[in-house]
């Protein structure tokens, strides 16, 4: 059976379907000493090289799909690179043996928040694409007077420089003054597309957080700046809202006994081995 060359890539986390599609474009990449083009399939058997180096791929069912949940601090890059220097989110996570993290969208510079990576480029590239309209949720804390006509104006559309954009509800959320709260959502990731439409109305954002990507919440518990694995049952209720076969059964979750509870259970094990 055959699939198409970039989505073979992606899956195995080279990249994004689109970056993936570059590298072809580019002449980047061959199929069995031939340079590939985009449209082209590949068996399980084809020799691939990117760059002139071959690629070791493992079968699909040999790859585990896994997720990161990733708690961004303000002032960490969304890029591999910096040419500056300054700190990226891809320098905190932790190495694979084979391919690498995808970040499902982006946040800004100063930006924080909920962010996703995968080793999955294919999972990625349809949740972040526009034909799955997943929606994200952000707090922001606004400088300024909201009023009920600026909020109507906001969920009804106005006119970016990209075009029309609006959130899909805002909710208040506490604050004082001319600092106030809100919880907003929205079902695309255009660049700085939140601050956008607040400054549209002449108010500026003072503090924007990411809490929720689909049905992924930013846990409460996990600090700026560290990551947690998702459960495999979980990954696989993710993958099916984008139509993507589970890849991994759920594992079981297991019990550990806290240190003194073993010392405990050992010593009543020795007891009962005892003659009386």
């Amino acid at each position: 059976m055959s699939e198409k060359l970039q989505k073979v890539l992606a899956r195995a986390g080279l990249g994004s379907r689109r970056e993936l599609e570059g590298w072809i474009s580019a002449k980047r990449v061959s199929v069995d000493g031939k340079i590939a083009i985009l449209g082209d399939r590949v068996t399980e058997e084809a020799k691939i090289r990117v760059d002139g180096i071959l690629l070791k791929l493992k079968k699909e069912s040999e790859i585990r799909r896994r997720v990161l949940i990733y708690n961004k601090p303000v002032g960490e890059l969304c890029t591999r690179k910096d040419p500056k220097g300054r700190p990226t989110v891809f320098e905190r996570l932790p190495n694979l043996k084979q391919g690498r993290w995808v970040a499902i969208g982006r946040l800004d510079y100063n930006t924080c928040g909920l962010l996703l990576f995968t080793n999955d480029g294919e999972m990625a590239n349809l949740m972040m694409h526009p034909s799955s309209e997943i929606e994200r949720e952000y707090a922001v804390r606004i400088h300024g007077e909201v009023n009920d006509a600026m909020v109507k104006r906001l969920t009804d559309g106005v006119i970016l420089d990209d075009g029309k954009a609006a959130f899909n509800s805002i909710k208040a959320a506490g604050g004082e003054g001319t600092n106030q709260w809100f919880h907003v959502t929205l079902r695309e990731g255009r660049n700085r597309e939140v601050r956008r439409l607040w400054e549209s109305q002449d108010v500026e954002v003072s503090r924007l957080i990411r809490v929720r990507y689909g049905k992924v919440e930013l846990p409460r518990s996990l600090h700026r700046g560290t990551w947690i694995d998702m459960e495999d049952g979980d990954i696989n209720s993710l993958a099916a809202t984008v139509d993507l076969k589970p890849k991994t059964p759920a594992r079981k979750k297991v019990h550990q006994r806290n240190p003194r509870q073993t010392r405990m259970a050992t010593r009543r094990k020795r007891a009962q081995r005892k003659p009386h």
